[in-house]
This record gives structure tokens, sequence and C-alpha cells, in this order.
């Protein structure tokens, strides 16, 4: 059922993984996409051919968030595409860093805030002017915000911002009819999950999920469309956990 249709949708970190899956689920709701991208243009490409090969409507854009004023310019860009109104912000795009603290260096940290926190931070505040009663935001936390996987404390606390930020964001933006939630993955066989790719990994993945098989992006691309769509009208403010019951 196509319940997101008339919509137009930005997704940051489109190219591949979780964010690819979002932007296609998204579409397949119905709504235009906005593919953003920042080195995978060959795989943008690929998402946009997608969406418009099944009947929809997408559209790429470039910008580098580790730059401080990147949201800023991909926020200009969007709204030079979009004109006066955007109603979906699905801010995935992040990296991670696996290391103990020992060998996490400052480079690292400040790498990963800047893509994690910094960059979605000001992609809200500089789309705030295009969204309106009845947008979403989606923002992307991680498993290990609440649970230690792995060496990853540094990433682990750009997660745990994150999810502070959706309970603040919700509040101040609620009186505008604005939502605000985030799903929280746990282990996603991805390119960035190099975990999964050994038989220890997943043996280990698998030990401490409920469910018991590898997740795959559209597990988690469905649950970011199911928040982006009015069938989560009455929820804000949340960190919805999609990961087969890890940790529990």
């Amino acid at each position: 059922m196509n319940n997101l249709t008339g919509k137009t949708a930005l997704v940051t970190g489109a190219s591949r993984g979780i964010g690819r899956a979002s932007a296609l689920a998204l579409a397949r709701a119905g709504a235009q996409v906005l593919v953003h991208y920042s080195s995978g243009e060959k795989e943008a490409d690929a998402v946009v051919e997608e969406i418009r090969a099944a009947g929809g409507v997408a559209q790429k854009i470039p910008a580098n968030l580790r730059d401080a004023d990147g949201p800023h310019r991909l926020a200009e860009r969007v709204r030079e595409v979009i004109g006066h109104r955007l109603d979906i912000l699905v801010a995935n795009a992040g990296v991670s860093k696996a290391a103990s603290i020992e060998e996490t260096t400052v480079e690292d940290f400040d790498n990963l805030f800047a893509v994690n926190v910094r960059a979605p931070y000001f992609l809200v505040q500089q789309l705030l002017p295009v969204m309106c009663k009845g947008s979403s935001i989606v923002l992307l936390s991680s498993l290990a915000a609440r649970a230690a996987v792995g060496t990853l404390s540094a990433y682990a606390a750009t997660k745990g911002a994150v999810d502070t930020l959706v309970t603040h964001f919700a509040s101040m933006l609620g009186e505008r009819g604005i939502r605000v939630n985030a799903v929280a993955p746990g282990v996603v066989e991805t390119d960035m999950s190099n975990f999964t790719k050994t038989d220890a990994g997943r043996a280990a993945t698998l030990g401490m999920q409920a469910l018991q098989r590898l997740a795959q992006p559209d597990d988690i691309g469905d649950a970011v469309a199911f928040l982006a769509s009015d069938a989560a009208r009455w929820i804000t403010g949340e960190t919805l956990r999609v990961d087969g019951g890890s940790k529990l």
C-alpha cells in the first residue's frame, strides 16, 4: 500500500547499506526520494535507476558531511530541488571505527562525531524552514548506544548522543507537528560490518540475538519507512530497537 504518495524524502548516505534500503522502502511506499551520497556516485546512480525503473521518482544529491559546512550545502541543494516542503528526513549517513580506548585517536574521535552527530544536528537545523506539520525525522542510532558490543566506545558515544538528540528534537518540534524518532539496528550485514564476514563474527552475532539469522539492510529500511509513515503518526521521541532481540 502506497501511503507516502505525494511525499518527498531525503535519505543521507543512501548509496549503499541501510541508507539504500531505506530509500528503496520509501520509494516503494510512494515517496519521491532524494538520494544523498558523499563518494559513491556510481552506487547512488544505481539506487536512482532502480527507483525509476519501478516507476518511482528519485534524484541524487552529493555532499561531504564530514565538512563543517557540509550539512548547510546539502540543505541548500535540497531546497533548490524540492522548493518549500520536505516531508521526510532520514539522517542515515554515518561512519564507524573499531578501536580500543588506547588506540582511538583524536582524529578518529572528531571524525565520528562530525559525521554521526554534528551533521544530522545541523542538517535538521538547516531543513526546518521547509519542514512543517506532518513532517517526520528519522535518525540512525545503534545497539552500541545501550550495550557493549566490541571495541566501539567512541562510535557508541556518538549513537548515545543521537538518542539524546531524538528526545530533545521531539520535545522542541512537537508543537510544529514534526515527529522525531530513531531506529537502533544491531549487527547488520552491510559493507561497513566486517564483523559479519567471518565465521567467528557471525557466530558471535547469532549468539547475542533472540532471532537466529543475520539482519539485512531491508530489515532496517522497512522500519525506517514505518516511522516515516502515518502508521506511526502517534510515535515521537522514541528509539525503536530493530535488532532481532539482541542483548536481551
